[in-house]
Parts: structure tokens; C-alpha cells; sequence
């Protein structure tokens, strides 16, 4: 065993709760094989059901407002001016192909305003239903928080449209300072970024007229030219609280709003080095910084990858448990006879009065629902944008391609079918999550199987999704856009039917097989092996690894000697 290395920080449990629990990995266009933008994201929380949320377009009168309560919890807090008119949202994404996804870092905890109206979860979805790309949607934000003011805590938010990639960190002004203090960066084309719980924009260059510009000048977010956007009072708000009184220059939002700890640098921006790590061996010049011995060693806000990413490369990144790295929890003990790359929470605990600290990977327990966002910018908005959708644990899950313009979502991903304290036969959490709880048992041996299925899966509907577009964009071509978006409808629910209909096979497969901790033999064509009487064969029965066997015999060898 490796030599046992004792912190004596105060973890703190920044993945309990629903909202200090999310990953976000960010791809440009340059940084992607096909021409792409990704952003993926996953919901994660110990009480948050997965399911596909949608809004149809809508037209509205004049003086129509908009109830706005709590993304988090239901509650009331006020009410906004709609629009005249709304673009339809399914999951994460809009019609027009952009995505927003977030993480909440929280910050400086006097800095949230109990009055403010838009919360970070209806900021999101009521700005998808309001603008058409990124910059739109910065701006769009942006008024929102001045006009109603911000409720929630610090949150960094993915902003990506078919051309652009943005992060935008967010912190509110507290009680009696109405709107907030915020930062956008549009992340240089041809590299990758991410954010998981951790504000990680810091100096940034201020406002010279052309490529960063202030909020005092917000309708020039459209001059493509400009790559930075910021609340115009970002530093001075800061002077005024005293939490900075340095040049304008050296101004860090992350270190000034949300200073790092060794709960950020560990359980948050761990995270995103282990995705930028694997497309950049350099990436451990940053361990010490990971692992929270040096909190000044902080990783840049995005880099430039050895190689350009697809689809399954995000998938396969959401699905990372630090394997292969120094945080790798197949290395101790903790991951029991099978190699759990998992440990159940809470996150810190203490033995003999000192504190310890479990990993919080990218891939975990308590996903309610993830996504890897694609906007493809060669094709019409309606077309290119597909949402790759999934719900439970991302690494034992699978994602069904949903196309951005859908007008109905799939019966087992619909609101309301089941919640996480009632079971539903049809819904597919429940599906996904029967298949985990297998895997979770004995990971290596089960996780191997589910993975296979999934990884076949997913490059078998990325071949089937080249063959939709081009029978929408005929289409659409022929200004029939009505029909070919029901040909990317049909296809999506069809789709996500038949998904769910395969994982529920495989739960089947697996219980047989796996039941009892034996293991059934197969045939060559995979059918279970049956004795010349029709019995069952006599299973497989795996002993447990050596490594197994040594903890017993320290724990419990004088007694389980046999004679």
C-alpha cells in the first residue's frame, strides 16, 4: 500500500448540495475534429431526478409577465416582463443552437441578495428562451441580473453557440446592491477549458475599445473583435468592500470573489485538470496544486489539446474517476474486492481526530442527468445542434442523441414520470439507475460489461445521426423546415425509446448472470450454458484479488486460520 498521506485542512463538503456539485468541459470549434462546439455538463445532486425538460416556442401580449421561482426549490421570487416572443428549449439547449450549462462556486457567502428575483436556474433557461447566440445571451444575462437583480450565490456559467465558446462567472452585490459583478471570456478558438465548482477567470484585460469592453458598452459585444465583457463595476465594487486594493491591472475575479481552498483546488478544479490532463501530459506540473499543497500553482483557465476531441472523447471525459492519476481511487483500499472507483459520502470524514477527504471525480453517484452539447455550425441551426442526453451516473449511462429543434421528448425522459421517491417501470432513470446499482456491486466486473454496450452504442448513433441529417436537410432545403423537423423529432423519440429498451435487456442479462456473486457461463453465440440435462452449468466463482485477501488476514487472520 502507498505511504498514507495525512491533511490537516477542513474539507469542506462542497458536492453534497444541489447546486456545489457540477462539471462542465468546454471544446471550440479549432479544438474539435469535426468543426464542432461542445459543452457537456452534469446535473449533480443526491435529490435531483433525471428528466428532459422542454418549453415550446410562444408568442405573448403586451404586458405579459413571467412568474420566476427557485430552479432549486419551487420558491416564489417575483415576477419579469416576458417578450413578445419565446424560442423553444429542450434540455440545456435551444432552437437556434445555443447552450448553456453552469456550476456554482458560491463565493463570498455576504454577497447573496435574498431580494433579487432571477436565480441562477431560471437566468439560464428564461435567457434560452430569449436569445439566439452566445453574445445574445451575455447580454441578455447581464440585463437580467441589473433589472431584477441576482439571487443566487457565485456561479460560472458555459455559454456556446455553433461558432463561440464563452465562460461567464457571476457573483451578486448582497442585500441593497441590486444587479451583480461578472466576467465573460471567449475561450480562444482551437482550445478547451472547463469549470467544475471553482471561479477560474482571474486577470483578465480591461477595457481598451476593441477586444474587451465594459458593461457600459454592452451593445459592442457584437463586434466579433471583442473576446472579454465585464460588469463595468467589477473592481470598484471590490474596493468598496474592501476585498481588493491592488492595481486594476492585478485585478483576479476568482481570487478577489471566490478565493481558492483546498476544497476548490481538491474537489473542484481537480476535476478539470484530470479532462485537461488527458489531452495534455504537461498537466501534472499542476499535482501539487490539485491536491491542495500549493494553492498558488493555478491552473490557466483553458489550454490547448495534443489532439483534436470528438463527441465520445467529452462522453468518455464525463465519465473519468481520476484513473491513472495520482487521485486514482483504484489505488487504496477504499475501493473494497472489485475496484470501485467510487466512495459514498460524505466527501470528509475524521479518524482518531484528524480529517480526511474522499475524491470527487467527474463521473459520480448522484447524477441526475448530464449532456454532451454538440453545435454543429455547417448545418441549419435546427439540424446542427444535437443534445446528447443522459440521466444517472455518467460512466455507467448512456446518451441518446436529441436534436435541438424536437417538439416533443421521449415518454421514459419525460416531466413526471416517476421522481426519486416514486419508481416508474417506464421511465428511463429508473432503467439507468437498476443497471448502476449492478455495476456499483462489483465495478469490475459489471461496470466492463455496461461499458461496452454504451461505448457501441453511442458509435452506432453517430452514424445514424449523418443519415437523419441528410434526410432533414432535404428537407429543409425545400423549405419544408415543418417536416424536417419532425424527421429530427420522430428520430430522437424513437431513438431514446429504443435506448431505454436496451438498458432494460441488459438489466435482465446482468441480474442473471452476476446473481449471488457467481458468475453464469456463456456459449460462443452468448447464451448461458445449460448441462446435457438442461440444468444451469455450474457457475463461475472468482476468488477476491491478494490485495483483498491481505486486508482480511490483517484484520481477522488469527481467527479465520485454518488448521
Amino acid at each position: 500500500m502507498k505511504k498514507l498521506i495525512v491533511f490537516t485542512f477542513v474539507y469542506l463538503a462542497v458536492a453534497t448540495g444541489s447546486a456545489y456539485a457540477c462539471t462542465n468541459l468546454l471544446v471550440t470549434k479549432g479544438a474539435s475534429k469535426d468543426g464542432s462546439t461542445f459543452v457537456s455538463y452534469s446535473a449533480d445532486s443526491h435529490t435531483l431526478y433525471g428528466e428532459l425538460y422542454f418549453w415550446a416556442a410562444n408568442k405573448y401580449k403586451a404586458g405579459a409577465q413571467r412568474a420566476i421561482k427557485e430552479w432549486d426549490t419551487g420558491k416564489y421570487l417575483g415576477v419579469i416582463r416576458e417578450v413578445p416572443e419565446t424560442y423553444s428549449v429542450i434540455g440545456n439547449m435551444n432552437e437556434h443552437s445555443l447552450v448553456i450549462g453552469e456550476s456554482t462556486y458560491g463565493g463570498r457567502s455576504e454577497l447573496e441578495d435574498s431580494t433579487g428575483i432571477m436565480d441562477y436556474g431560471s437566468l439560464i433557461y428564461v435567457t434560452l428562451t430569449r436569445a439566439k447566440n452566445a453574445r445574445e445571451a451575455i447580454k441578455t444575462m447581464a440585463e437580467l441580473v441589473a433589472e431584477y437583480g441576482y439571487y443566487s450565490s457565485g456561479e460560472s456559467f458555459s455559454i456556446a453557440d455553433p461558432n463561440e465558446v464563452w465562460i461567464l462567472e457571476m457573483i451578486g452585490k448582497g442585500v441593497g446592491n441590486k444587479g451583480a459583478v461578472w466576467v465573460a471570456v471567449r475561450i480562444p478558438d482551437g482550445y478547451i477549458s472547463g469549470h467544475a465548482n471553482q471561479a477560474r477567470i482571474q486577470t483578465f484585460p480591461l477595457e481598451n475599445g476593441k477586444t474587451s469592453i465594459s458593461s457600459k458598452n454592452l451593445d459592442q459585444i457584437f463586434n466579433p473583435e471583442v473576446e472579454i465583457v465585464y460588469a463595468a463595476d467589477v473592481i470598484s465594487f471590490a474596493r468598496e468592500k474592501k476585498y481588493f486594493d491592488g492595481k486594476d491591472a492585478e485585478f483576479s475575479f476568482s481570487d478577489t470573489y471566490a478565493p481558492v481552498d483546498f476544497s476548490g483546488a481538491r474537489g473542484c478544479d481537480a476535476r478539470v485538470w484530470a479532462f485537461f490532463r488527458k489531452f495534455d501530459p504537461g498537466m501534472d506540473k499542476y499535482i501539487d496544486y490539485v491536491t491542495g499543497k500549493n494553492l498558488k500553482n493555478r491552473m490557466p483557465l483553458y489550454i490547448k489539446p495534443d489532439r483534436q476531441l470528438d463527441m465520445h472523447d467529452v462522453a468518455n471525459a464525463m465519465r473519468d474517476h481520476f484513473e491513472g492519476t495520482v487521485l486514482d481511487m483504484t489505488q487504496d483500499i477504499g475501493m473494497g474486492p472489485h475496484k470501485s472507483p467510487y466512495r459514498w459520502r460524505p466527501m470528509s470524514w475524521k479518524y482518531n481526530g484528524v480529517n480526511f477527504v474522499h475524491e470527487r471525480a467527474i463521473a459520480t453517484q448522484q447524477t441526475g442527468w448530464w449532456y454532451v452539447a454538440q453545435c454543429r455550425g455547417w448545418l441549419p441551426n435546427p439540424i446542427g445542434g444535437i443534445l446528447w442526453f443522459g440521466v444517472d451516473d455518467a460512466a455507467t449511462s448512456c446518451l441518446t442523441p436529441i436534436y435541438c429543434s424536437s417538439t416533443a421528448v421521449p415518454e421514459a425522459y419525460k416531466q413526471g414520470n416517476g421522481d426519486l421517491l416514486t419508481y416508474s417501470e417506464t421511465a428511463a432513470f429508473w432503467t439507468f439507475s437498476r443497471v448502476t446499482q449492478q455495476a456499483y456491486l462489483r465495478y469490475d466486473l459489471v461496470g466492463g460489461e455496461i461499458i461496452k454496450v454504451q461505448q457501441e452504442w453511442e458509435k452506432s448513433q453517430a452514424e445514424k445521426v449523418k443519415e437523419t441529417d441528410q434526410k432533414a436537410l432535404a428537407l429543409y432545403n425545400k423549405k419544408k423546415t415543418k417536416d424536417a423537423v419532425k424527421v429530427l423529432t420522430d428520430y430522437s423519440v424513437k431513438t431514446a425509446g429504443e435506448l431505454v429498451a436496451k438498458w432494460k435487456k441488459l438489466d435482465n442479462y446482468l441480474f442473471v448472470k452476476y446473481i449471488d456473486g457467481n458468475i453464469k457461463k456463456e456459449t460462443d453465440k452468448g447464451e448461458f450454458q445449460r448441462n446435457p440435462y438442461g440444468l444451469p452449468a455450474f457457475p463461475a466463482q472468482p476468488e477476491y484479488p491478494e490485495y483483498w485477501y491481505k486486508a482480511i488476514v490483517y484484520d481477522a487472520g488469527e481467527r479465520l486460520m485454518a488448521q
